[in-house]
């Protein structure tokens, strides 16, 4: 399947090796955008996050790819989707951009984290293991380029939050929010959506839990909840 259909566009990723996956359609749909004017997506890929984003405010968006074939394939999705006057896609390294502008807002799905696919595609395995960024470098990235307590917010396995949150600390990145998810409830933990600020916050963070199935073999409320404005299969 070259394709994936959303309510409101259509994402080609037969070019890229990370597919449509649920890790980015969880970023795309949960990330704080409310009073977002300059948004950044490292490591782009489909470009389906920064479309996401772009149904959901009026922000400006850019979307960086390093990998040259996924960036063409972003390209030509954001030029067929309602959005395409407010989103730029760049082919490049995020090490090498240069912004004029800072951001209040960076997102980031790392290709070589993200595990569930729809659909599934063979070549994942290997891609996800040399397309990506060390943490380390990813955090101080994304630092360099944020405005004054613009927000950062990342999907990242379980397993990676501690390690990943203690470098945020090093670079003065406060923990605003917190989802931790799950395939059903009473299963381990997969994935972490993560919300920090650009400061050093002294307010309690939010911190809840999403389980991805209602245990009967469909999607969970809140899961339907939360995605309902992108699939096709769910009702307004």
């Amino acid at each position: 399947m070259s394709h994936f259909d959303f309510k409101q566009f259509r994402i080609y990723h037969d070019k890229c090796a990370m597919k449509v996956g649920t890790d980015g359609v969880l970023l795309g749909a949960w990330a704080k955008v409310d009073g977002c004017h300059n948004i950044l997506d490292i490591g782009t890929g489909t470009g389906l996050i920064a479309i996401m984003l772009g149904q959901r405010s009026s922000a400006n968006i850019t979307g960086i790819e390093i990998d040259p074939e996924a960036a063409m394939q972003a390209q030509e999705n954001v030029q067929s989707c309602p959005f395409t006057s407010r989103i730029h896609i760049i082919s490049n390294d995020i090490k090498d951009f240069q912004s004029d502008q800072l951001f209040d807002c960076i997102v980031s799905n790392p290709p070589y984290f993200e595990e569930s696919t729809l659909p599934p595609d063979s070549g994942r395995a290997s891609a996800r293991h040399t397309q990506g960024l060390p943490l380390e470098v990813l955090v101080a990235e994304a630092k360099r380029l944020m405005a004054d307590n613009a927000l950062f917010q990342v999907i990242l396995p379980h397993s990676t939050v501690s390690k990943f949150l203690s470098i945020c600390t090093l670079n003065n990145l406060s923990l605003l929010a917190r989802t931790d998810i799950c395939t059903k409830a009473g299963k381990p933990f997969k994935r972490t959506l993560l919300c920090l600020i650009n400061n050093i916050a002294a307010t309690r963070p939010q911190i809840d839990t999403l389980s991805l199935s209602d245990g009967k073999g469909g999607r969970s409320e809140a899961y339907e909840e939360l995605t309902k404005d992108f699939y096709l299969d769910r009702t307004k």
